[in-house]
């Protein structure tokens, strides 16, 4: 293979359109723009929303709920997705992303809700925990540690 045999894909370059040269191009004359108009016109057109003066879309409907500035994220987890994990392991967010069982960390971290049965003794480290959560893990003799 030498470089002077490269060539891109087929079907991967397009010809550009030469306007207005000529009748028999299909370009020629008004260059695919049609007749007068401020379509036709340099500089024509209008921007993205506007409806010749109407009152725009955006502006008919109404405003409706807010972002709460404080609220905190958490990335939630339930007792039974830890029930995977060998007896006796320490349980980090670290650890659940590594495994797979979540996708992100939240910035607040993780919270344990308490939905589900756990088996296994496991030492979880999470930043918040569901009353639900503390007594299941606590209830097979695990822990539940607030970091």
């Amino acid at each position: 293979m030498d470089i002077q045999t490269l060539s891109p894909a087929p079907g991967a370059k397009t010809k550009a359109k030469r306007l207005g040269r000529g009748l028999g191009s299909g370009l020629g004359k008004t260059s695919g723009k049609g007749h007068k108009g401020q379509w036709a016109r340099s500089g024509g057109g209008v921007r993205p929303g506007f409806e010749g003066g109407q009152m725009p879309l955006t502006r008919r409907l109404p405003k409706r709920g807010f972002t709460n500035i404080y609220k905190k994220e958490y990335t939630i987890i339930n007792v039974s997705d830890l029930e995977r994990f060998d007896d006796g392991s320490v349980i980090t967010a670290d650890v659940l992303l590594g495994a797979g069982v979540i996708n992100k960390i939240e910035a607040y971290g993780i919270k344990i809700l308490g939905n589900g049965e756990l088996t296994k003794k496991l030492t979880v480290e999470a930043k918040k925990f569901s009353k639900s959560a503390i007594e299941i893990i606590e209830k097979v003799g695990g822990k539940a540690e607030v970091k």
